[in-house]
């Protein structure tokens, strides 16, 4: 398999392989369809129409109705195309240091977007096209760096190592707000289906965040783990009420999105006009791990990593709060969470907030084949089910795993359902719930 991808709404499956592409439904899990003609290195699915864009090569892109038959067109770029992404209006396409965006009824070019290197391909497009928005990396504006001879007056040198995040409308092609997410780079970006709140978790992978869209306001904190492990996926369910996260420890964590924060927002307004001319839902064999190792200071001191709230210039917090806020955040690594409780039990909302993120309210331990021979992390993408409580996890070894949720009291899910993804076989023939 070289990759794997939900659609849209979650209601089907898409596998690229050496022999071409399959789709499957998810509920229930049976394989609706298979293209056997060429080799494909990726595949998004347009919902649950005929839709189908194909990368069959590096550079070239082949967008194919399969109910006609017919191939629509194909587009060569310049670089290796990393990721493609579709919904009702916009095919975007991601190389490494642009994004194509073309009108999906014609396939005409609309826009290019100039970005620094992002060799992961981080980007998301809202599934809905009501509320039509992109979000990528974007350099942070260094306001104290000094500016060289080439860089335009009213800008400023820029870093490309940002935590920022910047929301793109991709109707009316204009930049709208940049996020100041994290401190450290961003390792992974999720929008709900409206468009209305965005995921974000920086390299680290130990801190997840939930903004309002576009306001840019902090809605949530989350805290995956202490142990820094690189972030796979993420996805909200349908209403917007849950988010679940997979990354290298093989463990999913289920968020329950409820009493919002109201924290002040952390994002800047921004220029129409970024540089331009006239795509988590995946998986990808090609996907580089990224190697995370902290420095000792961050070991030592957890405020010094992103686990940290944005600077205290995008907050309003005294300096003896912040100071005191980040004493409590230093012990806690060595006494634990029950003094912090203790303390912060004394103080404000807006102070604890700063140090208290959430935990996760529901988990699954993903399971490895017995007969695996991966030596590293098993790779995973994860979806709630549209239609029940249940969480769907496909992972780099061709399992696509089926777990009921307890949306009361949360806990470990428990795995009900397996099927193989792998070309000669449907089923493995488990069902944990017998």
């Amino acid at each position: 398999m070289n990759y794997i991808t939900f659609n849209q709404d979650y209601s089907s499956v898409a596998v690229a392989s050496t022999k071409g592409f399959r789709t499957y439904s998810t509920e229930p899990f049976s394989e609706t369809y298979r293209w056997n003609e060429t080799p494909v290195a990726m595949v998004e699915v347009l919902f649950s129409t005929s839709l189908h864009a194909l990368v069959l090569s590096p550079r070239l892109l082949r967008i194919l109705n399969t109910k006609k038959g017919a191939t629509i067109c194909e587009l060569t770029f310049p670089t290796k195309i990393l990721a493609i992404q579709i919904n009702r209006k916009r095919l975007v396409v991601v190389l490494d240091g642009s994004i194509y965006l073309y009108d999906i009824s014609n396939m005409k070019l609309l826009h290019t977007i100039e970005t620094p290197p992002n060799p992961h391909a981080l980007c998301s497009l809202s599934p809905s096209s009501d509320n039509n928005l992109l979000v990528y990396p974007c350099p942070v504006l260094a306001a104290q760096s000094k500016r060289p001879a080439h860089v335009p007056p009213g800008q400023e040198l820029a870093s490309n190592t940002s935590g920022d995040v910047r929301v793109f409308d991709a109707t009316k092609l204009e930049a709208i707000i940049t996020i100041q997410a994290h401190q450290t780079a961003i390792g992974c970006l999720a929008l709900n289906n409206d468009a209305t709140m965005l995921a974000t978790a920086s390299e680290k992978g130990t801190v997840i965040r939930i903004f309002s869209v576009p306001e840019g306001s902090t809605l949530f904190k989350f805290r995956r783990g202490t142990t820094v492990a690189m972030i796979y996926s993420m996805s909200f369910n349908a209403t917007s009420t849950l988010l679940c996260v997979s990354s290298a420890t093989e463990t999913v964590h289920i968020f329950r999105l409820l009493n919002p924060t109201k924290g002040s927002p952390t994002a800047t307004p921004t220029s129409p006009a970024p540089p331009s001319s006239s795509h988590e839902r995946r998986w990808s064999s090609s996907s580089r791990e990224r190697s995370v190792s902290p420095s000792d200071d961050e070991l030592r001191d957890g405020s010094a990593t992103e686990d940290s709230p944005p600077p205290l210039d995008r907050r309003s917090s005294g300096g003896f709060t912040s100071g005191f806020a980040s004493m409590i955040r230093q012990k806690s690594r060595t006494v634990g969470m029950g003094v912090v409780s203790s303390v912060s039990s004394y103080l404000p909302a807006s102070v604890t907030q700063t140090f208290e993120p959430q935990r996760d309210f529901a988990h699954v331990k993903i399971p490895r084949l017995a007969n695996s021979n991966s030596g590293g992390s098993v790779r995973s993408i994860v979806a709630m089910s549209p239609n029940h409580p249940q969480l769907f996890v496909i992972t780099s070894e061709g399992v696509f795993g089926v777990y009921s949720i307890d949306l009361q009291k949360g806990g470990e899910g428990v795995l009900e359902h397996q099927y193989s993804l792998q070309d000669n076989r449907n089923s493995l023939g488990t069902d944990a719930g017998s």
